[in-house]
């Protein structure tokens, strides 16, 4: 069989950075002409998904036993220390490249539409364009530096695009949330990098992953530290308990940046680490236990505050949050193919539902501007029976919320039922059950969104209205193409992998045979350990070669259990429905302020309240001090102090000075003869 080599890797980086620089030139070039970016956005992205779907097609025909490694030049050297700027390709890291590339796409294609109108359009495209070609960066560097740059790119490109509209001041507060937050997590990344440069002496991740199981001792204090900081960067970049509260924020950028940032690129960035670092983390029982247990609560935690919030994108942030967790759950048990899986689908059913809640925000907006009426056009309670406006975005957004709510045979379903059974199987009984428990949270949250937007009365332009209804329709062709799209791989994105117990299908493992090669190494350690007493799948006895039981932590095979995993959300999405349907609902102005545990929910369990009065509030408290004290009194008094003396002597100094020649003469005669004088006496 012949060996795989990479088809032009650097096109794949270099037309995403080729579009930001000729957009980013645009912005000062060509303002008004808007054919530039449309062109030049959109398709430098899709040409980039091209060349991954050849180099899929080569790396199919000549599956590689080993990583394929294109080295361009050394970056730095410092001792023995050699960063350079290697690509990583492999079925990760390649599978990874399509998700950005393909869903990133198709996201550029519906910017074209969604911000026709802005003034800002050729620095929009040029941002996103960016955001592209880092996130491409974190995803196929071949070691841990590398990866860096393109975390903290991404971490830029977030800053100026929640930040876009930065004449809004709540806008531009949302974009320095997310950049200061993110800074607490990737302090944590830089030092695992320093440790692990201390134990190997190299940052190239291969090497890492090749010495680690003879270097590091399984579950000793130096690895099970490495991969906690690892993880704290994780935490603070996939928005995790408790650095969660950039992401709801993050909502102020446009629409379609919400999309970007939740289904493709950033957020899945901290998934991805834990799964590209699995060597580590499987000598690291401890770690792994931290990882599940944070991203199981964190699942649970997001996914409660859903049930009340009544602002569309907000729904879906902390449903990202949610579902987030439930892919650090997957890796944090070991199940890492699981934990990718989700991702996979994730991203295309979140960026369904992002784009599709822009459509209505879009359509509104248009509304609202040609009849003159006002109101918050995020707010859902302003909406209601739009399925007979916007048919096409009503319908693929019922697409996406059956596959969020992992009803079969949506994509969702395969992927969290996989998820929910791995913790089963792996000895984790109550975060099995609080899988169970997300899952019907979801299911429950998300019919609420969908009957509030698309179903019973229109509320949009108040009970009297009707004339003013007919402003509402369908968003341009540029706009609804994607969502149909995002909407087929939403129902079989998840056909990849069918288990074998499940009746009347055929069964499908595409992705597991696929992502094999990678996780190998971190499943042969987890083998090892728990062969010599380390305990690295949690809660299970596993030799090495063997596979887990395949029965649930309440008995039964795997297909009585995806049945009882999705009859549940099916019931859950009918019941929510039946109920919420007949319930009147008022506009946004005229609703009450919830109460009870309702508020509580509402306002988010008052997290962001409780970090505004023991972090911020304080640091704010300091640093006036600081001012008042240290610059104001000291530094300020210092120079004033000295500027004072300067006017003093300057004064004193003028009074010797009339501008009369005459005077001047007769001084010096004066103390002429003074001197002449004591000299003589």
């Amino acid at each position: 069989m012949s060996e795989y080599h990479p088809i032009l890797p650097g096109l794949i980086l270099g037309l995403p950075l080729l579009g930001a620089a000729l957009n980013g030139l645009g912005a000062f070039a060509w303002r008004e002409n808007k054919t530039v970016p449309t062109i030049v956005g959109p398709l430098t992205v899709l040409g980039a998904f091209a060349l991954a779907l050849w180099n899929l097609s080569a790396m199919r025909g000549a599956p590689p036993h080993e990583a394929s490694l294109v080295s361009y030049w050394t970056w730095f050297s410092s001792g023995d220390l050699h960063v350079g700027v290697t690509l990583l390709f492999d079925q990760l890291s390649l599978l990874m490249t399509l998700i950005v590339t393909g869903v990133g796409g198709l996201i550029h294609v519906y910017s074209v539409g969604y911000m026709r109108d802005d003034r800002g359009y050729s620095r929009y495209f040029s941002y996103l364009n960016l955001f592209i070609f880092f996130m491409l960066v974190l995803v196929l560097a071949a070691n841990y530096v590398l990866m860096f740059v393109g975390w903290e790119g991404v971490g830029l490109c977030s800053y100026l695009l929640i930040g876009f509209w930065y004449e809004n001041r709540e806008y531009s507060d949302a974009g320095k949330k997310a950049f200061i937050v993110n800074r607490i997590g990737d302090f944590g990344f830089l030092i695992a990098m320093f440790m692990l440069y201390t134990a190997f002496g190299t940052l190239d991740m291969l090497s890492i992953f090749e010495r680690a199981p003879g270097t590091l001792v399984a579950g000793g204090v130096l690895v099970t530290a490495i991969t906690l900081f690892l993880f704290l960067g994780c935490v603070g970049k996939s928005a995790q308990i408790p650095l969660h509260v950039w992401l709801p924020d993050a909502m102020a950028g446009p629409t379609p940046v919400s999309a970007l940032i939740h289904a493709a690129t950033m957020v899945t960035a901290g998934v991805y680490l834990i799964a590209r670092s699995g060597v580590l983390f499987a000598l690291a029982p401890f770690s792994q236990a931290v990882v599940a247990s944070v991203g199981a609560g964190t699942a649970l935690f997001a996914a409660s505050i859903a049930l009340q919030q009544n602002d569309i994108k907000k729904v879906l942030a902390y449903s990202t949050i949610s579902q987030l967790g439930y892919m650090f759950l997957a890796v944090g048990v070991g199940a890492y193919t699981a934990g990718i899986f989700h991702l996979m689908t994730h991203a295309f059913f979140k960026a369904l539902l992002f784009l599709g809640a822009g459509a209505v925000i879009y359509a509104l907006h248009e509304a609202w501007d040609e009849t003159g009426e006002h109101g918050d056009p995020n707010d859902m309670r302003n909406y209601g029976g739009l399925n007979r406006f916007m048919p096409i975005t009503w319908r693929t957004m019922w697409v996406g919320t059956l596959a969020i709510a992992g009803v079969f045979p949506f994509a969702g379903f395969f992927s969290k039922d996989e998820i929910i059974w791995e913790a089963g199987v792996r000895g984790y009984a109550v975060l099995w059950g609080v899988g169970i428990a997300v899952a019907l949270l979801t299911a429950g949250y998300m019919t609420r969104l969908m009957v509030m937007t698309f179903h019973g009365a229109n509320r949009s332009f108040g009970e009297d209205g009707a004339g003013e209804r007919s402003h509402l329709h369908e968003v341009p062709r540029v706009m609804w193409a994607p969502l149909v799209a995002l909407a087929v791989l939403s129902a079989i994105g998840g056909w990849v992998q069918i288990p074998e117990a499940l009746p009347l299908l055929p069964s499908v493992n595409l992705l597991h045979a696929w992502l094999e090669p990678v996780f190998q190494p971190a499943l042969a350690v987890a083998g090892a350990g728990a062969a010599h007493g380390v305990v690295a799948v949690h809660g299970a006895t596993v030799a090495p070669g063997e596979s887990f039981s395949r029965t649930s932590p309440l008995g039964g095979g795997e297909a009585l259990w995806a049945v009882l995993a999705t009859v549940p959300a099916v019931a859950v999405v009918l019941l929510v429905f039946r109920s919420l349907s007949r319930r009147r609902y008022r506009r946004a102005a005229q609703a009450p302020e919830p109460r009870g545990l309702a508020a509580v929910l509402y306002h988010k369990w008052y997290v962001d309240e409780l970090y505004d009065r023991i972090i911020v509030r304080p640091l704010l408290a300091l640093w006036r001090g600081c001012w008042r004290i240290v610059d104001h009194r000291l530094i300020d008094g210092s120079v004033n102090g000295l500027a004072g003396l300067s006017r003093i002597a300057g004064w004193t100094g003028s009074q010797l000075q009339s501008g009369r020649l005459s005077t001047y003469i007769l001084v010096f005669m004066i103390g002429a003869l003074l001197i002449l004088g004591s000299l003589a006496f």
